[in-house]
């Protein structure tokens, strides 16, 4: 089987997006416990917990792209590249044995990383942690797939804040530390919202599509104009909450996402697009400048 006609479906550039949350939770937890990179057990909690997350994010990229060609909402989609679905690089019961890979890549990284944190799968906190994954992976599939898909009824914004931003990187600061602070509490909450961001300029630029087709984001139900504010206090309140608990040098990103928000508001939808990288990058850079 070739890999190389599923790339597009993987949607490579939404990976680093995913993990922002690992690495903030992981920055917070080295300054609270004081963690050493020289030992064996942090590293393999970084790593596995990376492996999760790029799992959860593909196995969900996945989901979403079949969801949506099943219920035709990608057929006439022309505000981005093609995916993998509606390109005709890949059939649908192939995009079924993709899904299935993933849900066992996800299942396989997450025990071990569980494994790693506890040294046993049987103790109260790995019981909760290998829920939290199989929510996680339930999260992702019926996002856009069966009959009780969230993602179609305006709830896909509080499925990625609670899985890829709070869960993430409160999470991986347990993991790494076996507490939870509130500091650690606020800055999931701050790397949460632009994380939403993504989504819903991703909800903006495809707005007029899905509610042609019956798809109930955020963005739809707030229009254009309010899609847009609801990004900017999204984009603002991050910065706002880590200023909060002191991260000053997430500041420095600042400009980034003002002349980003310029853009949202004096360009059209179909032209959004082109700032989808710009917000992904922009936020693992802030998650990043706030593990200082």
């Amino acid at each position: 089987m070739s890999v190389g006609k599923y790339i597009k479906s993987f949607r490579l550039r939404t990976l680093p997006l995913s993990m922002s949350g690992i690495i903030l939770g992981t920055g917070l937890a080295y300054h609270y416990s004081n963690l050493s990179f020289t030992d064996l057990r942090t590293v393999l909690i970084f790593v596995f917990a990376i492996f999760t997350t790029l799992s959860l994010q593909i196995l969900s990229n996945l989901c979403n792209e079949l969801g949506d060609a099943q219920k035709g909402t990608d057929t006439d989609q022309t505000a981005r590249v093609a995916y993998g679905l509606q390109a005709g690089l890949i059939t649908e019961i192939q995009m079924k044995y993709m899904i299935l890979t993933f849900i066992c890549l996800s299942v396989l990284f997450g025990t071990t990383l569980v494994w790693i944190s506890f040294g046993t799968l049987l103790c109260t906190q790995s019981l909760v942690f290998l829920l939290l994954g199989a929510l996680a992976i339930i999260g992702a599939i019926t996002y856009t797939l069966g009959k009780h898909n969230y993602g179609y009824k305006g709830l896909g914004d509080i499925g990625v804040f609670l899985f890829f931003g709070l869960l993430s990187t409160m999470g991986s600061f347990y993991l790494q530390s076996n507490t939870i602070t509130a500091e650690c509490v606020v800055a999931a909450v701050a790397i949460a919202m632009p994380i939403v961001g993504v989504l819903n300029l991703n909800n903006i630029r495809d707005m007029s599509n899905d509610k042609a087709h019956g798809k109930k984001t955020f963005a739809s139900i707030l229009g254009p104009t309010g899609g847009k504010i609801y990004h900017t206090l999204l984009l603002v309140g991050c910065f706002i909450l880590f200023a909060y608990i002191h991260k000053y040098l997430t500041l420095i990103a600042l400009p980034v996402i003002l002349w980003h928000l310029w853009y949202i508001f004096t360009h059209k939808s179909e032209q959004l697009d082109l700032q989808m990288p710009v917000l992904m990058f922009t936020t693992i850079c802030i998650a990043i400048l706030a593990c200082f």
